[in-house]
């Protein structure tokens, strides 16, 4: 194994070369030749399907395990986030990288808090689980529906004020000139047009050219695809409260699948991290059990502590109406089995009620 290159599939978003880097990256510091392929996937394709619309079939990851599984590429480098739960017997996640924060932000033009937003402001996310968390937070809230990669929806977030903000300048210039010498001028700005655009950053110049259909106020992304992007020292955010709003099952981890046993036990070793592959389990368990899929709002959010693995679950109703929330403490022995008897427990408690009303919406 050591002497022949490892083929790594990933995606060709920013996001997702970066994730994939950081695994290759992590290999050949363990004397590993690695080389990255990337594979477009049917997610990257449909760009006006929301998220949860494209199934439980695995639009960003599919395609990159059929080319593991054709023996084309050694293995796969995924967002833990976007796999399935269901996937090939012969398919096996072989390595869990150390975690990243596994929390949302909300992505605002001056970094407000939501509690800050005016009444009626309107909020971009593709996820279905971040729209009924927001409607249940705040019901007064506007919740429109947004595609792309992180920094595709950070400039849609940053568009129209900026071209708002330009036009103005310009009419201001077009005063300036026609009210040269005149006294009683007085300029709304103190730079020209062209002068506030040679200041922006590059990514404020990338959003002046997008067309935008919605305006948004802010928008809700993940903290880790956020830092991984290299978005985060560029934008204001705030981090929003993980006991009200809780992640998605495997937020924040990457996911390395292989097939071939050497390939396997070999990047089980020298990728794996137990911390957060105990706890990711737990979260994918839980999800796996109560049949939820990508189709209905729940968040699974569990933390090794000591002999135990603290887990948060919330399922909500798709307009944010209805949710259930509870915690329990799990034993780091039988952290799996009873992460399935807590499942069992949620549906009992009405949580296979609000999975259930959440399909049948989709399926409309």
């Amino acid at each position: 194994m050591t002497e022949r290159t490892l083929r790594l599939a990933t995606r060709g978003s920013v996001l997702a070369r970066r994730q994939a880097t950081s695994v290759k990256e992590a290999l050949e510091g363990r004397r590993l030749d690695v080389e990255l392929v990337e594979v477009e996937t049917e997610g990257d394709r449909i760009q006006d399907e929301l998220i949860h619309r494209l199934g439980k079939t695995g639009a960003f990851v599919r395609a990159l395990d059929e080319r593991v599984l054709d023996g084309e590429v050694d293995a796969a480098v995924h967002s833990m986030k976007d796999m399935p739960t269901e996937k090939p017997a012969n398919l096996v996640v072989a390595g869990v990288p150390e975690r990243a924060n596994a929390g949302d932000v909300l992505v605002t033009r001056d970094g407000r808090s939501i509690d800050d937003l005016p009444e009626g402001a309107v909020v971009g996310t593709a996820s279905l689980r971040r729209q009924a968390q927001l409607l249940n937070y705040r019901d007064d809230l506007v919740v429109e529906p947004i595609r792309g990669n992180v920094d595709t929806r950070v400039e849609k977030l940053l568009a129209t004020h900026l071209q708002r903000e330009h036009e103005a300048r310009v009419e201001n210039d077009k005063d300036r000139a026609g009210k040269k010498g005149k006294v009683d001028h007085e300029d709304e700005f103190d730079q020209t047009a062209e002068e506030w655009f040679d200041n922006l950053t590059e990514l404020e110049r990338q959003a002046m050219s997008r067309k935008v259909e919605t305006e948004y106020d802010a928008v809700v992304l993940a903290e880790a695809g956020l830092k991984r992007s290299g978005l985060a020292k560029k934008i204001e955010y705030e981090r929003l409260d993980r006991s009200q709003f809780v992640p998605a099952p495997g937020q924040g981890a990457i996911a390395v699948t292989a097939s071939d046993s050497e390939v396997i036990d070999l990047i089980h070793e020298k990728l794996d991290h137990p911390r957060t592959r105990v706890e990711t389990t737990v979260e994918r368990t839980i999800l796996e059990e109560l049949g939820a899929g990508c189709i209905a709002p729940i968040g699974v959010h569990a933390l090794l502590q000591g002999e135990h693995v603290h887990v948060e679950v919330q399922v909500l109703a798709t307009d944010g109406s209805e949710a259930i929330k509870t915690a329990r403490n799990l034993s780091v022995q039988r952290h799996a089995v009873q992460a399935r008897d807590f499942a069992q427990d949620l549906r009992k408690r009405g949580a296979g009620q609000l999975i259930e009303a959440a399909r049948d919406e989709t399926e409309e």
